[in-house]
């Protein structure tokens, strides 16, 4: 058994709620509390789940992952380096996909790649080597010259993780991967996260979605309120009693209390 790569280990983070989110999250408390004391570990060679519903804290946990946020208390070992100590050292070894992170729309997948390259001291020749096999795989090159703006959403996404990937990173965190893709693009890219754990890297994906966690995933942690209720391989996640949909669904049910709405 291989030492885990990532090491999440207790992190709690709060937020400061405005009225306006007050309102819209129904509470009187001025502070939410994200992740709540949230510990996990990932392996090389493997792709770990968090799966969890919308606003239970997987965003917020991969932020502090990949060092864009600081946790309240708890730390994130990532290859032995701190996330809070030695948050450089973190950003060298981990690749961050995220919805929320935007391409600036006026440049172009060629500018983009060869600038996240050299901000990344990655040499000019490998930079080269790794596009195009990015554009290749993902079927960029055709628009490498098109303006961002310009580009669909699917395609957006697929130079996002070729982005992401620049510098091969040891570590790749990905928020909800295939959110907003069409169907054959999701295949596209979670066949590639298949083929990046095969070849031994560090995968983490977040998302609420059961299929993409039974196609792809080798361990699962389920997410509630903060929390993780549950954690195992995918193939004894449920001990051969409920299907994984079931289990999450009974799981929500004893959390939020006797006769919950589920």
């Amino acid at each position: 058994m291989h030492d885990p790569v990532v090491v999440v280990d207790g992190i709690t983070k709060t937020f400061r709620m405005s009225r306006k989110q007050q309102k819209i999250e129904r509470t009187g408390e001025k502070i939410k509390v994200a992740v709540r004391n949230l510990s996990f570990s990932a392996r090389d060679g493997e792709i770990y789940g968090l799966l969890g519903p919308n606003g239970a804290g997987k965003t917020t946990a991969l932020r502090c992952i990949s060092t864009l946020i600081r946790p309240d208390s708890g730390d994130v070992r990532v290859g032995g380096f701190s996330a809070v100590a030695d948050a450089e050292e973190v950003r060298r070894r981990i690749g961050f996909l995220t919805s929320d992170l935007k391409l600036e729309d006026f440049f172009t997948p060629d500018y983009l790649f060869d600038f996240f390259a050299a901000l990344h001291g990655v040499e000019p020749a490998v930079a080269a080597e790794r596009k195009k096999l990015f554009f290749d795989k993902f079927g960029i090159g055709k628009f490498a010259e098109v303006k961002v703006g310009e580009l669909s959403t699917g395609m957006r996404q697929k130079v996002q993780i070729a982005i992401a990937l620049v510098h091969d990173p040891e570590v790749i965190v990905f928020d909800e991967p295939t959110n907003g893709l069409d169907v054959l693009t999701a295949r596209v890219v979670t066949d590639y996260l298949k083929e990046l754990r095969d070849a031994g890297k560090t995968i983490i994906v977040s998302t609420h979605i059961f299929s993409l966690v039974e196609r792809i995933c080798d361990r699962v942690g389920i997410i509630i309120d903060g929390r993780l209720v549950r954690e195992d391989a995918l193939r004894d996640l449920a001990d051969g009693e409920l299907a994984l949909e079931d289990l999450f669904f009974k799981l929500v049910k004893e959390e939020s209390g006797a006769g919950a709405d589920a």
